[in-house]
């Protein structure tokens, strides 16, 4: 299959609270991965899975190495071209919906295309936004704000959100942490299928055991190694 996510030996530091020396995440991490597979990271708490989601979607930086996502290297790109590469390559789905209040579900959905690069705008992209919440099985939510739903439905809007730059790459940090047991497998379940209708290119990080077992490939990252499970 076509190598999608591709990483080569990645480090990450950090410097210590003292200053005296650095604190290393992760060493030499290789890692690749076939555009529309479904792959979960799991390991105990502290164990650096949150950076590196954060490296793969170009949040951060890697202290070296060389990450390449659809042949793109993201260390070559400028601020403008990363900026770009998130927007429009990269879903993310965090633990946490990170909603705007004062927004409706339909505006939330909507947030990335307005400041993004796609060229969706006005009528074509209120239709995609309400095909999402409809994909997501919210369309009756479209005029609600984020208070007024559930916890479980406001991590389908930030599903929704997510796709709304029809992105290639789908990074989801602990997704359904703070959900409970029903709404935690509607949500798998929503994603599951997601990455399977869209083709999407889905990386998981999880503590659920339930969870991992729905990915087609499973990674241990502890110690500072990344380990095929």
């Amino acid at each position: 299959m076509e190598k999608f996510v591709e990483l080569d030996e990645i480090t990450k530091t950090y410097p210590s609270p003292e200053g005296s020396e650095t604190v290393e995440v992760f060493g030499g991490i290789n890692l690749t991965l076939p555009a529309g597979s479904s792959n979960v990271i799991v390991g105990p708490s502290g164990s650096g899975k949150s950076t590196l989601l954060n490296l793969i979607g170009a949040l951060d930086k890697p202290t070296s190495g060389e990450i390449r996502v659809d042949g793109k290297a993201l260390a070559g790109m400028s601020p403008e071209e990363s900026a770009r590469f998130r927007n429009q390559t990269v879903g993310f789905v965090f633990q946490s919906h990170h909603l705007l209040p004062s927004c409706t579900v339909l505006e939330n959905v909507m947030v990335p295309a307005l400041a993004g690069s796609g060229g969706l705008t006005g009528k074509n992209l209120e239709a995609r936004a309400k095909g999402l919440l409809e994909e997501v099985g919210l369309g009756h939510r479209t005029g609600h704000r984020p208070g007024e739903i559930s916890g479980g439905e406001r991590q389908r809007v930030a599903v929704a959100r997510a796709l709304i730059n029809e992105p290639s790459l789908l990074l989801a940090d602990e997704p359904t942490g703070a959900l409970d047991k029903s709404n935690s497998e509607k949500l798998v379940d929503l994603i599951v299928r997601l990455n399977e209708s869209r083709t999407l290119t889905l990386i998981l990080v999880t503590h659920s055991q339930e969870t991992a077992q729905r990915m087609d490939t499973g990674f241990l990252l502890d110690e500072g190694e990344l380990k095929k499970l």
